[in-house]
């Protein structure tokens, strides 16, 4: 089996485990990435069986899997309360802290995620780091002034001790989100402080959300080369 397989085979695994989570009557979250596809998949198939939850799915691509699914959806206005949010993560650090967006959806990922009971991180073991930063950062902002909130970004970081190259996502013809907004990949190496970079991020004007997922996940399940480990957040 090649390496890629493998990897997919973990990811598949990873998701079969957090189907153990969901019961009927649910109210979950869907959530986006090639992990979280399978998730849905999965999803897709009990619910064939006679699995009766109600979803709300964190991105357009996600919805129209959970759709041609027969998953039923709703929006989260409908069901502003959810019990679980299963979700993918391009790193996963051992406080469970996260980053997210490389597929571009974090702004509803982080609305879901935010109006759950219980989040759920399914990954395979290669997004499990010892600290943040490897994987380029995203933020999203709003097209508008574009290049005063990039130079905002680079002054933050800079009073922080962090530097690296800031990309917008699409070059020459950007990568426009769910919301109409740019993404910004902010390639650090390393992170030292994610909840003061979170905190300092989140105060600039032009700055729609950023890629740090920090006290949201409570559980990840992690698919290794031998077996399938389910971590829990440090209290």
């Amino acid at each position: 089996m090649t390496a890629g397989a493998n990897v997919e085979r973990r990811k598949r695994e990873a998701a079969q485990r957090a189907l153990d989570l969901v019961e009927p009557g649910m109210r979950l979250g869907l959530g986006s990435g090639t992990t979280a596809r399978c998730f849905v998949d999965l999803v897709g198939d009990k619910v064939a069986a006679g699995l009766n939850v109600r979803c709300v799915a964190t991105s357009e691509a996600t919805a129209a899997q959970a759709k041609a699914r027969g998953i039923p959806l709703a929006t989260l206005d409908e069901l502003p309360e959810l019990d679980l949010t299963v979700d993918g993560a391009d790193e996963i650090d051992p406080e469970l802290r996260l980053i997210k967006g490389g597929g571009g959806a974090l702004l509803r990922e982080k609305i879901v995620a935010a109006a759950s009971r219980r989040m759920a991180v399914i990954a395979d073991a290669t997004k499990l780091v010892s600290r943040l930063g490897a994987f380029p950062l995203p933020v999203e902002v709003v097209p508008f002034g574009l290049a005063a909130t990039r130079r905002h970004i680079e002054r933050t970081f800079a009073d922080l001790g962090l530097a690296g190259p800031i990309r917008l996502r699409g070059g020459a013809a950007p990568f426009v989100t769910d919301g109409g907004h740019y993404i910004l990949d902010c390639s650090l190496g390393a992170i030292f402080d994610p909840e003061r970079l979170a905190e300092a991020l989140s105060r600039i004007p032009g700055v729609v959300e950023h890629g740090l997922f920090i006290d949201y996940a409570r559980t990840a399940i992690i698919a290794g080369a031998e077996s399938v480990e389910v971590l829990d957040r440090p209290a």
